[in-house]
């Protein structure tokens, strides 16, 4: 990176080391440069074409083109063949900044590729984001401040609580109602005839105990060091209901140090509903899809993943597929309400969030309260 004494005569070797050659199929890339000149996307294929004789100006210039057009409306209706540009473009910017030695910026750009990217150049993605992580030592890795969050990590996910500190966390008469029954050795046919079948909540303990990231997601510098540079998508606020919530882009390591450093609601950061297990793949090596999302007889509509620190409360909501929920580290409650009560549940009016309740889980409890037991008093604790 610039300023090494006697980096002259060097320089040009230097980075040519540092290359990283994309190769997207030629057929595939004038294929979709037609489809883009279709769409009245001249001046993107006119930069991509500049981009491919190693102009880094056109290439940053052409992936800037493709996501206003990600972003002319609604996501359902951007163009698919815009996705697939925006990611080629982001093939193409990743190259160059490799080339000029600047993997992490080059990383940057892969992570964005598949984040926003369709799935035409995924393979590409993926074969160019082992590449440059093939290269980057651990000297490399991002936000690695040493001993203080390790220490810290380790001392969360020993703490044993109590039932007066979870008390403590929870929404009021958080477990004043009934369980959910809890069963363990259960087999695919059992979880479809009683439960699936009969959409009736279980929670199946021990399933995933072989999972290696039951063990290893608990070690904060393996996950710095396989996702430290990576490149995701998190949300900051108290909730998406909230006027203060917002989303950003920052590194993995950065949003591991921010678990440890919100001091308030507004400033909590969660990594909600993302595909990461499809962006990160070595993060995938560490879980396996059980049957039971088989289930249905249908194939698995998505693999998400959440994460984040204390505090984190998802709004309640209702899902438009069945979820098998997957608790790796650590402890999450989960409240469910019935099809009976859901006019109680106040969901949202605009067509964007009527899958969400207006209210949070205390106010629900005591209107649903009122409704059936009328002339009785409901004590909050």
């Amino acid at each position: 990176m610039g300023g090494e004494p006697g980096g002259g005569a060097d320089a040009a070797p230097r980075a040519a080391e540092e290359a990283m050659t994309v190769v997207v199929d030629e057929e595939t890339r004038a294929a979709l440069l037609r489809k883009i000149t279709v769409e009245g996307g001249f001046a993107y294929v006119s930069s991509a074409e500049l981009a491919a004789g190693g102009d880094l100006r056109a290439a940053e210039a052409a992936k800037e083109m493709a996501w206003e057009q990600l972003h002319s409306g609604p996501w359902h209706e951007v163009v698919p063949a815009w996705r697939d540009a925006y990611a080629m473009a982001c093939l193409q910017v990743a190259e160059l900044r490799a080339g000029a030695g600047d993997r992490r910026e080059a990383l940057r750009a892969l992570d964005m590729g598949l984040i926003m990217g369709g799935s035409l150049l995924r393979c590409d993605l993926h074969a160019a984001v082992e590449r440059i992580m093939a290269r980057m030592g651990e000297g490399e890795v991002d936000g690695s401040d040493g001993g203080d969050s390790v220490e810290r990590w380790k001392e969360e996910f020993s703490k044993n609580w109590n039932l007066t500190e979870v008390l403590r966390v929870l929404p009021s008469r958080s477990l004043s109602c009934k369980i959910i029954e809890k069963r363990s050795s259960l087999s695919l046919e059992t979880f479809v005839r009683d439960y699936f079948l009969r959409d009736s909540p279980v929670i199946i303990s021990g399933y995933i105990d072989h999972w290696p990231a039951r063990t290893k997601w608990k070690d904060l510098e393996y996950l710095k060091r396989i996702a430290g540079d990576r490149t995701i998508p998190v949300e900051v606020g108290k909730n998406y209901l909230c006027s203060e919530w917002k989303q950003e882009l920052i590194t993995f390591s950065q949003f591991l140090e921010r678990i440890w450093s919100a001091d308030s609601p507004a400033n909590l950061t969660y990594l909600a509903q993302h595909p990461l297990f499809d962006q990160i793949q070595e993060l995938h090596n560490d879980i396996m899809i059980p049957d039971y999302c088989f289930a249905g007889g249908g194939e698995l509509q998505s693999l998400n993943a959440w994460f984040g620190p204390l505090g984190t409360v998802t709004p309640l909501h209702h899902d438009p597929h069945h979820n098998l929920f997957a608790q790796v580290v650590g402890r999450k409650y989960i409240r469910l309400y019935p099809d009976s009560v859901s006019e109680d549940l106040y969901p949202h009016s605009e067509s964007m969030l009527s899958n969400s309740s207006q209210f949070e889980l205390g106010t629900i409890l005591r209107t649903i309260f009122r409704r059936f037991f009328p002339h009785q008093t409901l004590l909050m604790m």
